[in-house]
């Protein structure tokens, strides 16, 4: 007879103590944390003294590991793979300053968390596009009265996020939203307001949305906004309800492969900027243009004209570094900078 019983977490990926050491050199978590209980014992992870490690590793790998979806521009597959150890090898061992879009990132932090015996799942969003990058271009403006901003294309599930849990309190961990997402953990609590990177706060609702046609349903949605007399702005909503790797495989294909995803037609690049031990900005690259924001004043840097210049600004700005056959991926591409 088949067994009903729950899947035994030890039989999911996870990485070595050499691979967890490699990826605190990845990102270059500071010398003070190398030691702390949680990489002891796994017993810790579940204690609060595992809040204050998950926080560091989170501001760390945000400030280190680039929201990127470069693979699908400059590459001779334009393909994105979520195994672990490949994610690890691409981030970590290959040493090229990579990164990778969500359901990478938010793949390969899951995989430490869970290394390092934290109680972690991961789960989909459903993410507004009116906080994605391309919204300004759409000229999408606030929604009906009563919301900041509604979803103006809401699509299916394309965002990934863990939910690890400390001392009975949930938490949702998010390395792969660039900008306008949680630099820190963010307990899953209705309605309170927690400070993110300079004048900017963000919070979690539970509310319906407007594609719902149960008006009862009530989902998590994170919300952030730009300063306190700006409205909040629905940027994702989630429930608790565990995705399998062979969900994301779903996911990853339609998010990676469709015209209609906005990911196969923009080139993006984006990296969180530490002070001590604050996220204070992000510098970003965003099609042909480099942006420099620090707590909330902006400036660009530089624009690109040709493919040599952003292969270079690539280099120059964010740590990455091409070889010649990812320069050549893009040729051909509607993304190449002619």
């Amino acid at each position: 007879m088949a067994s009903h019983g729950h899947v035994d977490v030890s039989q999911r990926a996870t990485y070595s103590p050499d691979q967890l050491q490699r990826y605190y050199d990845r990102i270059s978590l500071p010398k003070s944390y190398r030691d702390h209980p949680v990489t002891r014992s796994s017993d810790a992870a579940k204690s609060q003294d595992g809040l204050i490690f998950l926080t560091a590793l989170q501001m760390h790998q945000l400030a280190s590991v680039p929201f990127e979806n470069l693979e699908l521009h400059y590459s001779s597959h334009h393909t994105i793979i979520l195994d672990p150890q490949h994610l690890f090898h691409k981030v970590v061992e290959r040493g090229t300053g990579r990164g990778g879009y969500c359901m990478e990132n938010s793949c390969l932090f899951g995989t430490v968390l869970r290394s390092l015996g934290y109680d972690v799942f991961s789960t989909g969003a459903r993410v507004n596009e009116a906080a994605q990058p391309m919204a300004a271009t759409k000229g999408w403006k606030e929604g009906r009265k009563g919301m900041a901003l509604t979803y103006p294309v809401r699509k299916r599930r394309n965002h990934m996020i863990n939910i690890v849990t400390i001392a009975n309190q949930r938490y949702i961990v998010d390395v792969g939203f660039g900008s306008p997402g949680p630099m820190h953990p963010l307990p899953l609590i209705r309605d309170e307001i927690s400070i993110n990177v300079g004048h900017q706060s963000m919070k979690l609702t539970k509310s319906n949305i407007p594609d719902n046609t149960n008006p009862d349903q009530q989902l998590w949605c994170y919300q952030q906004r730009h300063s306190d007399d700006q409205p909040w702005i629905p940027s994702y909503c989630f429930t608790e309800t565990e995705f399998l790797p062979n969900d994301f495989v779903v996911m990853n294909h339609f998010t990676s492969t469709s015209r209609t995803s906005w990911f196969t037609y923009t080139v993006l690049c984006v990296k969180m900027l530490m002070e001590g031990d604050e996220v204070v900005g992000d510098i970003t690259l965003f099609n042909n243009e480099v942006k420099k924001r620090i707590r909330g004043e902006s400036e660009v840097l530089t624009v690109l004209t040709s493919e040599e210049e952003r292969v270079a600004a690539l280099a120059e700005y964010l740590g990455v570094e091409l070889n010649e056959a990812e320069k050549a991926g893009i040729q051909g591409m509607i993304t190449e900078l002619m």
